[in-house]
């Protein structure tokens, strides 16, 4: 068990090393740019990928009965807390939490969603692409399909369609097929449009107007 825990964390610190390795090359203009993730520009993801890296589990939760109960709003305070004056600064608090293995009150594997999705909400924007490690992508995937949509997963739609991925051994759910990379099924899963044009199948009747 520890072992597992141990390669989560090292894929975790491996994924947020490499975005901020991207985030160096950008010049302050590039930061401004709109992402993937609605309303947020990159800068704003960096951000919220920075506090997301300090949240405990007890900081979690006193955070989002602040918020009363709303994700959003606590998404958008933490965004505010940890975006910094200027993309350096930012990426400086990044940096300093790169490290960090404290969590919310969820599976480990969400840490690996929040790096990977959130990696792509940047790069698909800015045209920049990464060769994830698949064991990654493939955890990330299986932990969406099987957390409820009230938790930001999509154990529901699952139910309705089978993701089949062209380049890993992963078949999830019941229903009609959709079919191709584990990434791309990832990000169709976590609300990412952008991903429906490298999938195909009769199953994506029904994934394409649930995303």
């Amino acid at each position: 068990m520890e072992e597992a825990v141990e390669e989560v964390w090292s894929m975790v610190h491996a994924e947020r090393a490499a975005l901020i390795r991207d985030l160096e090359r950008l010049d302050d203009e590039r930061w401004e740019q709109p992402s993937l993730c609605a309303s947020w520009t990159v800068h704003d993801v960096a951000a919220h990928l920075a506090d997301t890296a300090r949240t405990t589990r007890l900081g979690f939760l006193v955070g989002l009965a602040r918020a009363r109960f709303d994700f959003d709003a606590q998404n958008a305070r933490g965004v505010a807390r940890e975006r910094g004056a200027s993309p350096q600064e930012t990426l400086a608090r990044l940096r300093q939490v790169a490290s960090r293995r404290s969590t919310p009150p969820a599976p480990l594997d969400s840490r690996l969603v929040e790096e990977i999705v959130h990696g792509e909400d940047i790069r698909r924007s800015l045209g920049l692409s990464r060769a994830y490690p698949q064991e990654a992508v493939v955890r990330s995937l299986r932990l969406q399909a099987r957390t409820p949509a009230s938790f930001g997963g999509a154990k529901e739609l699952v139910s309705r369609t089978r993701l089949t991925a062209t380049d890993a051994d992963v078949s999830i759910g019941a229903g009609p097929e959709v079919r191709g990379p584990a990434l791309s099924l990832l990000l169709a899963v976590a609300g990412r449009r952008v991903a429906l044009d490298g999938l195909d199948g009769p199953g994506l009747a029904v994934l394409a107007p649930a995303i």
